[in-house]
C-alpha cells in the first residue's frame, strides 16, 4: 500500500521541486537601466509602479507629472528569451507658467512590446549580455503618451565583480517620438551602474545615464543620475524605491518613484 502511494506523493511534491530549480528572481525594476536576465521558460513576472513623480523646471515655468500603474508583464518563452508587454494606465500633468497660470491634463500612456534575447547566463550571473528590441504603440494621449509610434534597441550587459558587487551597462539606440507628437528623431546613449548587495534581501544601485538627442532644431545631451533600493521579501516578491536627478538643464530635474514586482 505504501509503495503504491509513493508515486502519488512524488506527484504532489513535483511543483515544489520545480520551484526550487527556478532562477533567482531578477525584476526589471528599479533603476534607469534594464538587466540582461530573462524569465524562466513558462514563468511570468508582473511589475508595477505604485507612484512616480517627475519635476521639470525651466525659464517658462514648472511641470509636475504624476504616473500611477506603470505596468510591465514579462513572460519566459525559452530558456534564454522572454517577451514583454508594458502600459502606463494613468497619468496627470500640472503646468504652471511664469505668470502663474496653471494647466492640468490627464490621460493614459502608450503600450510597449519587447523581446529580450540573452546570449550568456540568462539568470544574470557572472558575465551576462542580452539584446532587447522594442516598439511603443500610441494607444495613450499626450502629455502621458508620446502621440506616435517609436522604437529602439537596448543591449544590457552585467558582470559580477564579486558576490556583493555587480557592474552594469546598457547601450541604447532609439527612434524617439518628437516633442510635438508627430514623427521621430534619433536618440542614443548609455547607462552605467554599480549595484551592491547590502544583505541577503536588500540591494542598492547607483547609475549614470548619458543620452544624445538629435531632434530637428534641437540637438542636446542629457545627463541623469539615479539611486535605487530593492528589497526582496521572498523569492517571488520585491518592493523598490528610487530617485533620479538631472545633472544638466536638458534632463528632468528630479524623479521619485516606488513599485512592486511579483513572480508567478
Amino acid at each position: 500500500m505504501y509503495l503504491r502511494a509513493f508515486p502519488f506523493l512524488l506527484l504532489l511534491a513535483a511543483p515544489d521541486l520545480a520551484m526550487a530549480q527556478d532562477r533567482e528572481f531578477c525584476p526589471d525594476r528599479p533603476g534607469i537601466g534594464t538587466p540582461p536576465c530573462t524569465m524562466d521558460k513558462g514563468r511570468l513576472s508582473f511589475e508595477t509602479g505604485l507612484g512616480d513623480w517627475t519635476l521639470n523646471r525651466d525659464a517658462s515655468g514648472r511641470e509636475d507629472t504624476f504616473v500611477f500603474g506603470d505596468f510591465l508583464i514579462r513572460a519566459g518563452v525559452a530558456d534564454h528569451a522572454e517577451i514583454q508587454l508594458g502600459w502606463t494606465s494613468l497619468g496627470f500633468a500640472r503646468n504652471r507658467d511664469e505668470a502663474g497660470r496653471i494647466d492640468k491634463r490627464s490621460g493614459t500612456g502608450d503600450a510597449m512590446l519587447a523581446l529580450r534575447r540573452n546570449f550568456a547566463n540568462p539568470d544574470g550571473s557572472g558575465f551576462s549580455v542580452a539584446v532587447m528590441p522594442f516598439v511603443t504603440l500610441p494607444v495613450g494621449r499626450q502629455p502621458i503618451g508620446a502621440g506616435d509610434w517609436g522604437g529602439g534597441v537596448h543591449l544590457p550587459i552585467s558582470y559580477d565583480v564579486s558576490s556583493v558587487i555587480k557592474l552594469e551597462m546598457v547601450p541604447e539606440l532609439d527612434a524617439e517620438v518628437d516633442d510635438d507628437g508627430h514623427g521621430r528623431h534619433l536618440a542614443f546613449g548609455n547607462v552605467f551602474g554599480v549595484s551592491a548587495n547590502l544583505s541577503d534581501t536588500v540591494s542598492a544601485t547607483a547609475e549614470y545615464r548619458l543620452r544624445e538627442v538629435r531632434e530637428a532644431g534641437d540637438h542636446h545631451a542629457e545627463h541623469l543620475s539615479g539611486l535605487s533600493l530593492a528589497w526582496q521579501t521572498s523569492d517571488r516578491f520585491q518592493i523598490d524605491l528610487g530617485a533620479n536627478a538631472g545633472l544638466d538643464r536638458d534632463a528632468d530635474d528630479f524623479e521619485l518613484y516606488m513599485g512592486i514586482s511579483r513572480r508567478f
